[in-house]
């Protein structure tokens, strides 16, 4: 590994006084490992004074990026990475909270072979700092749990990692939010060897931690976006379940308020299946088939209304078929398999006829 040239990409929000300590680490991580580091500091325009930190390091090998009217961990990764140019790219924290001493440990993984290194703290050698407490330990490893359909790893959430340019530049359709970028890059990559070495996580000396529970939404809605990547026709369907869920609930209340407001049975009715019909389209649109939004929302209702009529028939036609065949089948029964087979009917017009994605 001795000369192998890395760039060592450090997002950064209001974290100046983090950069002389780390730099000094790094530092003699760069004499001890032999390996040519090039440090890259990429600050969300914090106006700490991080600019003035990194000239008083006075070296050639450390330099600083300032965005402007943009902010996120994520992105801030994608811009260092897409601004510098050596095939070997480790990414980690400014907080002190990874240790730069075991660079030399994620590269030579790389080097042995692996598309991606973690530096892992639930590993055997791993370890956390004495800060961490049940509640932060069990967020950590529920996130973990949430990731596992896309790795069988260890530590798939940690934010100090290796990858090769090479491997960088296979992603498709990156598409970041929140923090977790390196299960972003693991999966979009397509990286099937990933390796970890342990690594003691510390808690940071200075500054704030920007682990916030908006932070933990936008991981939620960063591994939605990973399952629709990954598993999109499955979890689109279950998207389409869950909202069809919702229109009975709607349907309901919708129906118990008509009739408490004086409305008839059948204009109660007729209201409560407007309204539902309408927040299915609505959330379906705006979910389940996401792609869609652009498109001409009129049309895309009276299709959708066309669907879900015609999926009201299958329904009917499909109940009154299975008390045909089966006569002992309770009706309750035929009517769950004629819900199920209008479902299913509704998501494939859904997905092919309504929301159906542009060619090309």
């Amino acid at each position: 590994m001795a000369g192998a040239r890395v760039d060592v990409i450090v997002p950064t929000f209001r974290e100046v006084k983090n950069v002389a300590p780390l730099v000094a680490r790094l530092r003699r991580a760069r004499a001890d490992s032999g390996l040519d580091l090039f440090v890259t500091f990429v600050d969300d325009d914090s106006g700490d004074g991080i600019d003035e930190a990194v000239r008083a390091e006075g070296e050639d090998w450390v330099r600083l990026i300032v965005r402007k009217g943009e902010r996120g961990l994520s992105t801030a990764v994608i811009r260092g990475i897409t601004q510098t140019t050596h095939e070997i790219i480790v990414v980690m924290d400014a907080d002190l909270s990874h240790p730069p001493e075991r660079i030399p440990d994620l590269v030579r993984s790389l080097e042995e072979g692996a598309d991606m290194a973690f530096g892992s703290r639930y590993v055997a050698g791993g370890s956390t700092g004495e800060g961490w407490g049940l509640f932060r330990w069990l967020n950590s490893r529920v996130a973990t749990l949430l990731a596992r359909p896309f790795t069988r790893i260890e530590d798939p959430m940690s934010g100090f990692f290796a990858l090769r340019r090479s491997t960088f530049g296979v992603a498709e359709d990156l598409n970041p939010v929140g923090y977790k970028i390196g299960l972003e890059l693991l999966v979009k990559c397509g990286c099937k060897n990933v390796a970890e070495v342990p690594i003691h996580f510390v808690d940071r000396v200075h500054g704030e931690s920007k682990l916030s529970f908006a932070e933990q939404l936008r991981y939620l809605r960063h591994l939605r976006r990973l399952y629709m990547h990954v598993f999109r026709h499955s979890t689109e369907f279950v998207h389409f379940a869950v909202v069809g869920a919702s229109g009975v609930a709607v349907n309901l209340g919708v129906l118990t308020l008509g009739l408490a407001a004086g409305l008839t049975r059948a204009a109660a009715v007729a209201l409560a299946i407007g309204v539902s019909v309408t927040t299915n389209f609505l959330l379906n649109r705006r979910f389940t088939f996401a792609h869609a939004r652009h498109y001409p929302l009129a049309r895309q209702f009276v299709h959708y209304v066309a669907s879900v009529a015609l999926g009201a028939l299958v329904n009917f036609w499909v109940t009154l078929a299975l008390l045909d065949l089966f006569p002992r089948l309770l009706p309750h029964g035929a009517a769950l398999g004629g819900i199920a087979a209008g479902m299913v009917f509704n998501y494939l017009t859904a997905k092919f006829f309504v929301f159906r994605r542009a060619r090309g």
